[in-house]
């Protein structure tokens, strides 16, 4: 007759059943030191950063989502176990995409009064009198992502400059990281490539955005939300299937299946990068339209949005820096011009 298996132990306490394998360390834990070990790794992401000051207000982009829903969670958790003193606020942004932001709302709607903490919605129609659902049906699925990344960023922004905060929480997690790093190498954008592993940017003027879940692992906080049973909103969003991002995802998991610390590789590989003094790198400035920071006369933000409302969908899309200069100036653009912005590929 064959034996049968012996419960494994939790290697943190011993006296309870393990309920899961750590995807980051590969320990077998139970569900209670699970919770403890990871809440206590994002307490020490946020002490040895100095993400927070006693007294600020703190405002966390909330979609919905696993990665907000568990941030928020987690903060609010830590910010009274450790009394870090904060005002915690989410800041929701809706794009206007039916049938799935609409629905992630009534998720963070719950969240507010589950975490006993105020929201505030900002959307596109409000801030730039356009919806992603008019957006795509404009400019198709190829770019659409470009809009919705810049929009939602400055959508953010604004909103937490309305509530007078003084820093931004997003849930970018270490896989979300470790994409971004593959990307940017990939694009060779040196620029972002420089910053895009810092856990806290916007030191340049704008509000400062800081990941404490920099360093925990996608696997790891679906499992934790999923133990604790935290209400979130897990549907894809349904105008992303062809973003470039989904590629370097997808070549991710690839060699984290391969090799389970690629991910925490490919993070301090960027952490650790140098890049030649000689290097020259995009000046930060500020927007002459509407005042929000960028290296260029106008902001990425103002340069779509000014080809929206001309019927030029392609403006804000490729290398049309030379355009840009026009548009500041107001001149009209030639027919030549025109007729090569107009061209959509649905």
């Amino acid at each position: 007759m064959r034996s049968a298996r012996m419960p494994v132990k939790c290697s943190s306490c011993d006296a309870q059943r393990a309920a899961l394998r750590r995807p980051k360390t590969g320990h077998s834990v139970c569900k209670e030191c699970f919770f403890h070990a990871f809440e206590e790794e994002v307490h020490h992401t946020i002490v040895s950063a100095k993400l927070f000051q006693p007294g600020e207000k703190v405002g966390i982009g909330a979609s919905g989502g696993k990665d907000s829903t568990v941030l928020a969670h987690v903060l609010k958790v830590l910010n009274e176990r450790y009394h870090y003193g904060l005002e915690l606020i989410l800041i929701s942004v809706d794009e206007g995409i039916s049938g799935y932001r609409d629905d992630s709302l009534e998720t963070v709607k719950r969240n507010q009064q589950q975490y006993e903490l105020p929201l505030k919605i900002v959307s596109y129609q409000e801030l730039y009198g356009w919806t992603m659902d008019q957006i795509v049906k404009t400019v198709g699925l190829k770019n659409n992502c470009t809009f919705c990344g810049v929009f939602r960023r400055q959508a953010l922004d604004r909103g937490a400059m309305m509530l007078g905060v003084n820093k931004i929480c997003t849930g970018h997690n270490a896989d979300d990281i470790a994409e971004t790093v593959l990307m940017n190498f990939l694009r060779g954008d040196i620029a972002r490539l420089r910053r895009c592993t810092a856990i806290t940017t916007g030191s340049e003027g704008a509000i400062p955005r800081c990941k404490p879940l920099k360093y925990a692992y996608e696997k790891e906080i679906v499992l934790y939300a999923y133990f604790k049973k935290l209400d979130y909103f897990s549907t894809e969003c349904i105008y992303s299937p062809n973003a470039y991002r989904g590629h370097a995802r997808a070549f991710l998991k690839d060699l984290e299946a391969l090799r389970p610390s690629a991910i925490m590789d490919i993070i301090h590989s960027g952490e650790n990068l140098s890049v030649k003094e000689d290097v020259r790198m995009p000046v930060q400035g500020t927007c002459t339209r509407c005042g929000y920071i960028s290296s260029q006369g106008l902001c990425k933000a103002c340069v779509l949005l000014e080809g929206l409302n001309r019927g030029l969908p392609k403006l804000g899309i490729g290398k049309h820096h030379k355009l840009h200069h026009k548009l500041l100036a107001q001149e009209p653009l030639s027919e030549a011009e025109t007729r090569k912005l107009k061209v959509v590929d649905f």
